[in-house]
């Protein structure tokens, strides 16, 4: 029956994991001002009739804070890029050089930095929201368990180690949340 118990804990951990992964990845497309060439993360061109992400089809770097430079590994690509990352309706007006697209970032202005902030702290929510459907949900396998015989020390044993994992994850989110509104908001 522990090794039941244990195999909850570790999916319990697992799912938290996976929620700090989404997180992680949701916020990285909240841009906070600064150039990032993870901000054409979702691009995709069409690299000869295939539907290619960006990153497979160029070098995208940042040579500065404001700029984003697309290097195609094929310069016949360049029109291409130019389209999809239109298309990708990111609020980007790329234009080229004919050997590279090059993609100037405005800066934010004070109330679109709140209002970015404000998504972040949404999607901050959401997650620690599933975090606490995890622990919901375990503790409710635990005590399934103790109706099926497990001790009721050892259920209220893994409802606190749930417990523990959840305070730890949830520590992490703010940790999280703090370091993407100090990006989101300096200037």
């Amino acid at each position: 029956m522990t090794e039941e118990v244990d195999f909850q804990l570790d999916i319990a951990k697992e799912q938290m994991q996976e929620a700090i992964m989404h997180l992680e990845n949701v916020l990285g497309k909240i841009r906070a001002g600064k150039a990032n060439p993870q901000m054409l993360r979702t691009v995709m061109v069409d690299y000869y009739g295939v539907s290619t992400p960006l990153a497979q089809a160029a070098n995208v770097s940042t040579p500065d804070a404001q700029t984003i430079s697309v290097q195609p590994f094929d310069k016949s690509l360049i029109i291409e890029i130019e389209r999809a990352i239109i298309d990708a309706n990111l609020g980007f007006i790329p234009s080229n050089n004919g050997e590279r697209v090059i993609i100037n970032v405005p800066p934010l202005t004070e109330d679109r930095r709140r209002g970015l902030a404000k998504q972040a702290k949404v999607e901050i929510e959401n997650t620690k929201v599933s975090i606490r459907n995890v622990r919901q949900k375990v503790n409710d396998e635990m005590k399934k368990l103790g109706k099926d015989g497990l001790s009721e020390d050892l259920v209220r044993g893994a409802e606190e180690s749930v417990q523990e994992l959840t305070n730890t994850y949830s520590s992490k989110i703010d940790v999280i949340y703090t370091a993407k509104e100090v990006d989101i908001m300096t200037v």
